[in-house]
């Protein structure tokens, strides 16, 4: 199905308040390829009359799987490596000496948003587990949000194909906490107790979401306009405690997002502590 005159506006923005992801006018190829197979099976002659399917019928199975479809759900296990490295070697250690500090030893919280099918989030619980030999008695709990019900249902599920299991940048964690079974490679219990999933929309409320210690919001704001972008670090920023840190992708940019947003380079990887002291 092609779209026809004026009505890649229509679902620009339709697609922009179901989840937030700004597309531009060179992006009319995703609502053909992802958008155009939905409308033809639910008998639509056109992406016209699936803008008012989707407007005024008021169906949430139908904008969830259009959500589902117009979002990327492409991920790998340790994607991009120096992000995991920093947080291994520097973010989380200064983590727990925050923690100590403040009375609470031994706890942790972290969010990985936009967490797609729960290799993020699994992938920093397998770095906790070879960091603190006593994981089972400390209080950490790292929370996957997706606004994709569907990828929420396979990364509550930990079971990955072998394809999925190889395509990473720590091997030996591949082997040590995984379980073969006839399904795939599940994610072992002891990883899989210190995460837990929930749907979230990033444009809705944040409310009840934190604190936390470290925020991983990567290869996110990239599908966001400027405006969208400055008001999600804001509300990202209010769920980080004092000393909290915050992850993006290594190909965004927040230079212009206000002068909290200082960066520090560690182990290659970029990260923020907005809620620090601005020094003049």
């Amino acid at each position: 199905m092609q779209l026809r005159t004026g009505e890649l506006p229509l679902l620009r923005t339709l697609v922009q308040q179901l989840a937030g992801v700004h597309l531009d006018d060179s992006k009319g190829y995703l609502i053909e390829s992802r958008l155009g197979p939905i409308a033809q099976r639910i008998g639509c002659a056109n992406f016209n009359e699936l803008y008012f399917k989707l407007r005024y019928d008021a169906d949430p199975k139908l904008a969830q799987e259009v959500v589902d479809a117009i979002t990327t759900h492409e991920t790998n296990w340790f994607r991009d490596g120096a992000p995991f490295d920093a947080f291994q070697f520097k973010v989380a250690p200064e983590s727990f000496d925050a923690r100590g500090r403040l009375g609470t030893p031994k706890k942790l919280r972290i969010w990985s948003a936009a967490c797609s099918t729960g290799q993020e989030p699994y992938g920093i619980a397998m770095v906790l587990c070879d960091m603190i030999p006593d994981i089972a008695t400390w209080d950490v709990q790292i929370l996957g949000t997706d606004i994709s019900k569907s990828s929420l249902e396979t990364a509550e599920k930990g079971v990955y194909s072998t394809h999925d299991v190889g395509r990473t940048q720590r091997p030996q964690a591949m082997q040590k906490y995984f379980d073969q079974t006839p399904e795939g490679a599940r994610v072992k219990p002891a990883v899989r107790k210190l995460v837990t999933f929930r749907q979230l929309n990033l444009m809705d409320s944040l409310t009840g979401i934190g604190p936390f210690d470290i925020v991983f919001l990567r290869n996110v704001l990239i599908y966001f306009d400027q405006a969208t972008k400055l008001k999600l670090l804001q509300r990202v920023r209010s769920t980080l405690m004092p000393h909290g840190w915050l992850f993006v992708g290594s190909t965004e940019n927040l230079n212009d997002a206000g002068p909290e947003w200082v960066p520090q380079t560690h182990c290659r990887a970029i990260v923020y502590q907005p809620n620090l002291p601005v020094r003049v």
